[in-house]
């Protein structure tokens, strides 16, 4: 399929595969911490961490010397790795300003990270005061996080819950989840820049398909995911030996544009289709920023509607 072809939607015919609350909580139910430190169970300050090295490439404070030590290494073998965090954060506002005028009121955001301004709720109440988000995401530090910085002027308007996208099924069945958003609606389900931290052999793509499965009719799915399609073969040949578990920098999967777009079968992709994340509707940018190139941001986005 070409990405670029002049449509509104582009159909994948490919069957799919069969497939708010008051404190955060874990997708079994129980309590998250509020802090964490070094000696915090589970958390190992020592290693990095892609949400954290996230929020230092952002120019954000929660993060610790190891993940500023790999956002560095990875910023010596790709120059414009913090345009491309950049890139790819302006590309989820206007991806949710894109819903919301289309009639979303309700998103789950999987793989929220830490919390930088402008934040999804934000974004999506400024269009639509009344829209609803449940913060999702698989460290309980961020999730914390989330609890002691996200505010809305709307009661109950944004939830939390601690689980991991590599269990869709305790997302989708989760009583908060249940609780925060009404099925009987459409949802705008955002997968943005989570997919490529998840390698092949945890099945992402019949984690994805469990997640639009469990989508009501009319619902969107936003995502973006890194690539290595447009950088040079001296680039793509340091990245990837970056990405080998004895570099330390934790998992991580690249994709190519057609392994990308694979995540979306059986959706109508709404036009302009999977692109560059930079020329995915700029004109939805609340905030004019300057040009960045395909090749600069190194990440592939699009939307899709549910039938």
């Amino acid at each position: 399929m070409n990405p670029h072809r002049p449509a509104d939607q582009h159909r994948h015919d490919q069957p799919r595969r069969p497939g708010l609350v008051a404190a955060p909580v874990d997708a079994d139910g129980g309590d998250l911490p509020t802090s964490a430190g070094p000696g915090h169970s589970g958390i190992d300050t020592r290693v990095p961490n892609p949400a954290r090295r996230y929020d230092y490439l952002l120019g954000g404070k929660d993060n610790f010397a190891a993940d500023r030590a790999s956002a560095e290494e990875l910023q010596r073998a790709f120059p414009h790795v913090r345009t491309a965090a950049q890139e790819n954060r302006r590309f989820l506002i206007r991806a949710v300003r894109f819903l919301a005028r289309t009639g979303v009121r309700q998103f789950l955001d999987i793989g929220t990270g830490y919390p930088t301004a402008p934040n999804v709720h934000e974004a999506a109440q400024a269009i639509t005061p009344d829209a609803r988000v449940l913060y999702v995401d698989n460290d309980p530090v961020v999730v914390a996080h989330a609890r002691a910085l996200l505010t809305s002027p709307q009661p109950d308007a944004v939830g939390y819950l601690h689980a991991d996208l590599r269990n869709p099924a305790a997302i989708l069945f989760s009583p908060q989840t249940r609780a925060a958003l009404d099925f009987q609606q459409p949802i705008g389900l955002l997968l943005v820049a989570v997919l490529h931290f998840i390698d092949d052999t945890d099945q992402p793509y019949e984690a994805v398909n469990t997640l639009i499965e469990g989508l009501p009719p009319g619902s969107y799915v936003a995502l973006s995911h890194v690539t290595f399609d447009p950088l040079p073969d001296d680039t793509t040949r340091s990245l990837t030996d970056l990405t080998q578990p004895a570099a330390g920098h934790g998992p991580f999967r690249a994709r190519t544009h057609p392994e990308i777009e694979r995540f979306l079968d059986g959706t109508d992709l709404v036009d302009p289709g999977l692109v560059s994340i930079v020329d995915w509707h700029p004109d939805e940018d609340p905030q004019p920023a300057p040009t960045a190139s395909a090749r600069d941001a190194a990440c592939y986005g699009a939307v899709a509607r549910v039938p």
